[in-house]
């Protein structure tokens, strides 16, 4: 038996991160397109790790469960890597509120009952959810502890107060971050950690989908203004996530690392600040 990590989405950050974090280790990927995981699999397989695919829909609590118990069969779970969800161009908001709205915070919620002593997890959200308006206090904590099967049920998450499917992204996204505040209160019980990482435009297949979507002058424009000047790399998201996962982050849980080449900062207070 070995430790094991779960990755679900199978893509460059969620890659990045196995490699960084999972040798020794089985790991379990999880995709909704099983021959994305059977490809992640391949490329990690042939690499000298120990990998197997399994379908898994996040939107789903027994696809969850299904992916979770699979996982045990190989050993105790001692990692996630959640890196699954879907962009606002490419499905509808409801899809977006049911993928990486609800199904994160189904995951987090039961991986977090089984994680091991000394286990860790990385959530992956989005500089998105900081551009959006703050929430007052009392839906900042509704999105972080109603139970989950409620959580679609909430007022600011109806249809009729959601504007758009970018709307849609980032109250998921803001929700994933108060999420991981909530559970990692109950994973330190189990003496594990779990924190979160909110990258900017990196160059993946889902942002080279954005690029050249309805949004990629947008986007084009966010990492031409933003101090670093250009995309990140997955492996760049990666190196926070070592740290994280690390006995180096022993001290670290339950925190949202904004990783984005400061293009928030210049939304803010610099040339990406839209024009009253």
């Amino acid at each position: 038996m070995k430790d094991v990590m779960i990755l679900t989405g199978a893509g460059q950050i969620g890659m990045a991160i196995a490699r960084r974090m999972g040798y020794g280790k089985k790991i379990v990927i999880g995709d909704k397109n099983i021959d994305n995981a059977q490809t992640i699999a391949q490329i990690m397989n042939d690499a000298g790790f120990d990998t197997v695919a399994v379908e898994m829909d996040l939107s789903s609590r027994a696809s969850i469960l299904k992916l979770i118990s699979e996982a045990e069969k190989y050993g105790e779970i001692a990692m996630l890597v959640n890196a699954a969800g879907v962009s606002p161009s490419q499905a509808p908001i409801e899809t977006i509120l049911k993928v990486d709205l609800y199904g994160t915070a189904v995951l987090l919620e039961e991986v977090g009952k089984v994680i091991k002593q000394g286990g860790a997890g990385v959530t992956i959200s989005s500089q998105s959810g900081w551009r959006m308006p703050a929430l007052t206090a009392k839906e900042d904590e509704l999105l972080a502890v109603t139970p989950t099967e409620e959580l679609l049920d909430l007022d600011i998450l109806q249809t009729e107060h959601i504007r758009d499917t970018l709307h849609a992204y980032q109250m998921a996204k803001r929700c994933n971050e108060k999420r991981v505040m909530a559970e990692a209160v109950k994973w330190g019980k189990r003496g594990a950690r779990l924190n979160d990482i909110a990258p900017g435009i990196v160059v993946t297949p889902l942002a080279i989908d954005e690029f050249n979507g309805p949004r990629g002058d947008f986007y084009k424009n966010m990492f031409e203004k933003c101090p670093a000047g250009r995309p990140g790399t997955a492996d760049e998201i990666a190196n926070v996530a070592e740290l994280l996962m690390s006995d180096k982050g022993a001290f670290i849980t339950g925190s949202t690392f904004l990783v984005d080449g400061g293009a928030t900062s210049s939304y803010f207070y610099g040339p990406l600040k839209p024009q009253e």
